[in-house]
């Protein structure tokens, strides 16, 4: 009885908490190119609390993106997804997708500046811990949180879901300032074995902290429901490495975070 009354407890502390989210749309800029993100935070949590930027897939700022930073609000952080696109540039066709990628992957430069201005305006956010901050991407999102941690970004760790792990500036590793954790999918056609150990080599050369779970069965973006089931295609939802993997990023951050 005790346990089913624990159990009904959390459950009705969860929903609270969503009720709790506040969420607003944020203009901001890139030099001349005008971005719009999406920020949320527990509106009933006082005080200052850690900030998770959010670096969306190859798609664009979407509802995945939206629902991930709604879930690391309800979890007691202020998330803010950026746009690393433009405002209204989202992909509804891979091509697309493509083209919108293809150009940051070919300006690394461009890739680190768009992802730096939108870990300012979480920085910037009067309920934003300075002190705490990492980022996390899926996919694309992935090489992106990366690539800002190359870039020197003052961020206490970074976590890439399913991400590219290739740079064409592996000596920047030694700029990276906090832990890093990487979450692939063991079958992923995009992000090859050897891909694994260049990585590998690249963070142990510039002696990191970092981590890599390697998740059987599961290939790219294997954290989203809307990727299908069909591991043919190369992509494909996982549950239970969506769920394992969600679990480990929720572990680094009570360690990086000192929760």
């Amino acid at each position: 009885m005790k346990m089913l009354f624990l159990t009904m407890l959390g459950i009705a502390n969860m929903l609270h908490a969503q009720e709790d989210i506040h969420t607003e749309t944020v203009e901001y800029r890139d030099g001349d190119t005008v971005l719009e993100g999406f920020l949320a935070y527990n509106s009933s949590q006082n005080g200052t609390r850690p900030g998770v930027l959010v670096v969306h897939e190859w798609w664009g700022l979407n509802d995945y993106a939206r629902k991930r930073a709604k879930q690391l609000a309800a979890m007691g952080y202020v998330a803010f997804a950026l746009d690393m696109y433009g405002k209204g540039k989202v992909a509804d066709n891979p091509q697309e997708a493509r083209t919108y990628a293809s150009e940051l992957y070919a300006d690394r430069q461009l890739m680190r500046r768009r992802a730096a201005a939108g870990l300012e305006v979480l920085v910037k956010n009067r309920l934003t811990d300075r002190r705490r901050v990492a980022a996390i991407g899926f996919c694309f999102g992935g090489s992106t949180a990366l690539e800002l941690a190359r870039s020197g970004a003052d961020l206490a760790g970074v976590v890439s879901f399913h991400g590219g792990l290739t740079t064409p500036n592996p000596e920047d590793a030694k700029n990276i300032k906090g832990p890093v954790l990487v979450l692939h999918g063991g079958d992923d056609p995009n992000v090859t074995k050897e891909n694994v150990v260049a990585f590998w080599k690249e963070m142990q050369n510039a002696g990191v902290d970092w981590e890599i779970n390697i998740y059987g069965g599961a290939v790219h973006a294997f954290t989203n429901p809307a990727a299908g089931n069909d591991k043919s295609r190369g992509a494909a939802y996982n549950e239970k490495a969506e769920k394992s993997a969600w679990k480990a990023m929720q572990d680094f951050f009570k360690q990086i975070f000192k929760e």
